[in-house]
Formats: structure tokens, C-alpha cells, sequence
């Protein structure tokens, strides 16, 4: 049974880590693709593209868990597979329409994968085993940062262009990869432990499909208005009140760092032709920012307070501060603030003001400093590291006092997370 469990848990993050590395790169150039079009009929944004994603994702995140409940984890992360699939094929061959309407799908789809992916691990993992099984699935997400983006360098540098070949070779290897991470969500194992007790009259239903379906629904509609009701009594608490601007906050730098701060980069015209190539080494350089530490964490068993399988166990460096120096919460989110000021402060001293907005392939502005691709990289590295910080606190904070309601919690949370990031990317034209 442990050998079935620990096999699903490495083969839910394979899946991941392959899906994520199409749709992570994807986002992190998406923009500079979208503005090397040589194409007058499409007229699209990657910055509004990502925005509708996080807006759809958020109003979604509170519909997911009865969808999930009605099809079960396994099918639902394999049918949202196939909508992040089909948000990468869109570039291969782009419209404006498609963009759009498949930015509409992947922000359903998302919300619904990350909620199957949360019960999926709970369903997979004892109280023994779940910070190690959860240690394991994000060390194997985060790497999904770095394969993309090298993929991205390689190819990109040396280049003041985009090619339409380029494009192409490009997405049609982030499509493998994504496809690839979708169907192996299907070679996951039904794990033995778990046994339906039924009635009879519930054992006759089985063999009726759609009556199964209707039963499950109904359950799950009802599960859903209670957890509704919930969500509703933990907004009006005093600790989700004042998480709420560091929740808006990590979405904010959430859709600068993996949205915007690429275009950034790629657009500076000081950087000459290795600016492209920049961008996929950018990538890299946040992930590494964000791994840190993630292997040990997963060994020495610490991390997440709460009961939910969506709270990452947190970079092992602060696991380590906080457990065994005179570290506390507040000194890790303090220590993000910092590096995040440090980081935003170099990024407005040595980026042009009108790189994430310029619509010919460079800036025309100068910066404060002359800009320096060492710097860039620097500040590439702290955005990750301070993300590290807010997020493991705020997920620890929020499993730790709402471990019995850790569902709800978690999807106010996303709520205000990507809603937070929505506004930022829409506004920017």
C-alpha cells in the first residue's frame, strides 16, 4: 500500500512538473512572443491573457471542489490537462479569439486541477507521511521552472527576434510536454485503502451511471453550500482581515515576477541581442530563488501546519529557521519585505520605464542606471526568494489556525491571491 501511495505521489508530481513547465514558460514570454507577431489580424495581450486566467481562476476556485467531488480527482486533473494543452497549442497557430477564450477555459481549468491535486494527495498520504509526500510533490514542481527556461535561453540567445519557425519549434516542444504531463494522470493508481461503505440501495445506483452521477452531485452540492456558508463566517474573522493585503500583495508580485518582469527584461534595449535569451535564464534564476532549500525541507519532515495538501511545505531554509533558532513567522515575512524592497527597487533603477509596455521589440527610454544583466539576474533571484517567504508564511499561518476549516480558508485565500493579480495585469496596456 506504501509502495501504491509513494508511486502516486511521485507520478502526481512528474505530471505536474511537465505541465508546469509548458504553462510557467509559456507565461513567462508569452508577451514578447505576442508582440514579434508578424501577424495584423491578431490584435491580443499576454498581460490581459494572464489576467483573465486569474480572474477566472479565482471566481472558480469556489465552484471546483463539488465539479471534483462529482468526478473525482483523478479524471478532473486529467480533463484540466487537456485545457492547459490546449492554452499552449493556441500559440503555435494564434488568434485573437482563441487566446481569449481558452485564457476563459485554463482559469477554470486550473482552479479545478489544483483542487483535485490537494484531494488526490490528502487521499494518498497518512499523518505520518504527508509532509514528506507534500516535501516531494512541490521539490518536483518547482523544477518545472527551470527546464522551460532553459529551453528558452538556449534557443533565444543571440536573438533580436522571434522567428515564426522559433515560435513553433518552441510550442510545439512545450505542447509535448504538456500532453505528456496530462496523460500521466492516468496511469495514477486507485489506492485499496480506501473503501466505499454503500447501502444496497447505493450499491444498486452503481449500475446506473447517470444515477450514480445525480447522487454524487446532490452530495456534492450540499457539501458545497456548507463550505459556501463557511467561507462567508471566515471572511468576517479578524485573522483573515488582516491577511488580507499580504494575501493581495503575493498576488501582486506573483504576476510581476511570472508575467511581467521577462517582457521587462527581454524589451531592454541596453541588453543588446542577448536580451531574449535573458528572459528563460530570468526564469530560471526565480525557480532557483524559490527551491531553495525545498530538498531538506522534504527530508527533515517539516513544513506545513495545516491539514490541506495545497500548502506547500515551505523552502527547508525557513523550516530550519523557524524551528530551530529564535526565528518566527513574522521575521521570515519581514525578511521578504526586505528582499522584495531590495529587488523592486533595483528593478525601477535599472529596467526602462517603458519596457513592460513598449509595443516595437525595444525600449526607447533610458534608466537611472545603466542597465546591468547582473543586476537583472539579482533581482530575478530575490523576487523568488521574498515569493518564498510570504507564501510558506501565509500557508503555515493559515493551516495552523484554520486546520479543521483548512478548505474554505485556502479558497479565500486563492480568492484574494488571484483576483489581487488579475487587476494588476489588466490595467497594464
Amino acid at each position: 500500500m506504501a509502495d501504491r501511495r509513494t508511486f502516486n505521489v511521485v507520478i502526481l508530481g512528474v505530471g505536474f512538473l511537465f505541465v508546469f513547465t509548458a504553462f510557467t514558460t509559456c507565461g513567462n514570454i508569452e508577451q514578447t512572443i505576442v508582440k514579434s507577431l508578424q501577424n495584423e489580424t491578431f490584435n491580443g495581450s499576454g498581460y490581459h491573457s494572464l489576467g483573465i486566467i486569474y480572474g477566472v481562476f479565482s471566481f472558480s476556485n469556489l465552484l471546483a471542489p463539488m465539479f471534483v467531488s462529482i468526478v473525482g480527482p483523478k479524471l478532473t486533473m486529467f480533463l484540466s490537462g487537456l485545457l492547459y494543452s490546449g492554452y499552449i497549442a493556441v500559440f503555435i497557430v494564434p488568434y485573437t479569439w482563441s487566446f481569449y477564450f481558452t485564457s476563459v477555459l485554463i482559469g477554470i481549468g486550473a482552479a479545478m486541477l489544483w483542487t483535485a491535486q490537494g484531494q488526490f494527495l490528502v487521499e494518498n498520504s497518512e499523518a505520518s507521511t504527508i509532509n514528506r509526500n507534500t516535501g516531494v510533490f512541490w521539490a518536483l514542481l518547482q523544477c518545472s521552472m527551470l527546464f522551460g527556461n532553459l529551453y528558452i535561453y538556449l534557443d533565444w540567445n543571440g536573438k533580436s527576434e522571434i522567428s515564426e519557425s522559433s515560435r513553433k519549434n518552441i510550442f510545439l516542444s512545450l505542447l509535448v510536454a504538456s500532453i505528456l504531463g496530462t496523460l500521466s494522470f492516468l496511469i495514477l493508481k486507485k489506492d485499496f485503502h480506501e473503501e466505499d461503505i454503500l447501502t444496497e440501495d447505493e450499491g444498486q445506483s452503481l449500475l446506473s451511471g447517470p444515477v450514480m452521477y445525480k447522487h454524487r452531485a446532490n452530495t456534492a452540492l450540499q457539501d458545497a453550500k456548507l463550505e459556501f456558508r463557511t467561507i462567508l463566517q471566515l471572511v468576517n474573522t479578524r485573522t483573515i482581515f488582516l491577511l488580507s493585503p499580504c494575501m493581495a500583495y503575493s498576488g501582486l508580485e506573483l504576476s510581476f515576477y511570472s508575467g511581467v518582469y521577462g517582457t521587462c527584461i527581454g524589451a531592454t534595449t541596453q541588453f543588446g541581442n542577448k536580451a531574449k535569451g535573458l528572459i528563460g535564464i530570468s526564469g530560471i534564476v526565480v525557480g532557483i530563488g524559490e527551491i531553495v532549500g525545498e530538498f531538506e525541507e522534504a527530508q527533515s519532515g517539516g513544513g506545513c501546519s495545516g491539514t490541506d495538501a495545497r500548502c506547500p511545505p515551505g523552502g527547508g531554509l525557513f523550516g530550519l529557521l523557524c524551528k530551530n533558532s529564535h526565528f518566527r513567522r513574522t521575521s521570515v515575512v519581514f525578511l521578504g519585505m526586505v528582499v522584495h524592497f531590495i529587488a523592486f527597487y533595483l528593478i525601477f533603477l535599472n529596467i526602462p520605464g517603458d519596457a513592460p509596455v513598449v509595443f516595437s521589440t525595444t525600449t526607447q527610454t533610458t534608466p537611472f542606471l545603466t542597465p546591468s544583466a547582473s543586476v537583472a539576474l539579482l533581482c530575478s533571484f530575490l523576487l523568488g526568494l521574498g515569493d518564498s517567504c510570504f507564501n510558506t508564511q501565509l500557508y503555515s499561518i493559515l493551516g495552523c489556525v484554520y486546520a479543521e476549516q483548512s478548505t474554505p480558508a485556502f479558497a479565500i485565500f486563492k480568492f484574494i491571491q488571484c483576483l489581487s493579480g488579475s487587476r494588476l495585469l489588466l490595467k497594464i496596456t
